[in-house]
């Protein structure tokens, strides 16, 4: 049987301090906090957690304090991803000693790697025997991304692949993923939650849950259970502040957002700068529409 996951999984920031270290108390806080309001899962260390720019001993200390503190009361998915695979394959490793739940994995950025070689990657990377989230992000890869013929592969070929986090921001290609395997797709993107998981997706992935974890549960569990009313209302009430998440790259917004409500210090790490002055209106804006200011 396949890990099974589902609703909100918020892919956690990484808050920094002043002095540009990453502030571990407040990842605790925010932790406990994601717990008390629904959220299913949590996922440090993706994107949004600017893994880019966190030293190993860094990335790893973040995985390791969600870990110990949510204690299995959520799903721990730690972003284990990147375009080396033997590297990869070594921290998957790590990431299932220490007791992540399950490792979301991207695709190879940079270096452009075949379907034969996309393949080849998370194979070794299942072949460690944690669960597997892919994470289909070709707008930050260069290449084209997995297809669909692909995924089923990896899906019917690997136990651990479990789910893929969609973020072409294609219905159509979700549904082309559902006809040809069993694999629970997660929204890459916070505006189509609503659509994906009305032909079949699981749940998100989510940036906005940073902010509003209540709400995106809530989305989720009003699309699981058919109650579609509640959920387009939700769709409604977040869309803005969704939408408005990506007015600058990811997660400048977000870090933006959350100064603004006063959950975190706005510092990113270069080359991620802060928000430029002219779009916080139309963030302000976003915030109050979702209730939040």
């Amino acid at each position: 049987a396949k890990f099974e996951l589902a609703g909100s999984y918020v892919a956690l920031i990484t808050p920094f301090t002043d002095n540009d270290e990453v502030d571990y108390a407040k990842i605790e806080e925010l932790v406990e906090w994601h717990i008390a309001e629904g959220t299913a899962g949590i996922v440090p260390c993706g994107t949004t957690g600017e893994s880019p720019t966190l030293t190993e001993e860094e990335n790893k200390k973040v995985i390791e304090t969600v870990v110990k503190k949510a204690n299995k009361r959520c799903h721990v998915v730690a972003g284990a991803g990147g375009n080396c695979t033997k590297k990869v394959v070594a921290f998957t490793k790590w990431c299932k000693e220490i007791g992540a739940d399950c490792v979301l994995s991207v695709i190879p950025y940079y270096n452009k790697p075949t379907q034969d070689g996309l393949y080849g990657h998370f194979k070794a990377v299942a072949d460690v025997g944690i669960p597997v989230m892919l994470y289909n992000i070709p707008g930050r890869c260069g290449g084209g991304g997995l297809t669909s013929a692909t995924i089923a592969k990896l899906y019917n070929d690997c136990p651990t692949i479990c789910a893929v986090k969609e973020a072409t921001g294609s219905v159509d290609f979700s549904s082309e993923i559902s006809s040809v395997c069993g694999i629970q797709i997660f929204s890459g993107d916070d505006s189509l939650t609503v659509p994906l998981m009305s032909i079949g997706a699981k749940g998100v992935v989510s940036v906005a849950a940073n902010l509003t974890p209540r709400k995106v549960a809530d989305l989720c569990k009003a699309m699981k259970d058919g109650d579609l009313k509640k959920a387009q209302q939700l769709h409604s009430e977040l869309y803005k502040l969704c939408k408005a998440m990506f007015c600058e790259t990811n997660p400048i917004p977000c870090k933006a957002a959350g100064a603004m409500m006063g959950k975190w210090k706005n510092n990113t790490r270069l080359p991620m700068t802060p928000m430029k002055a002219e779009n916080e209106p139309q963030l302000k804006a976003a915030l109050q529409a979702a209730g939040l200011l």
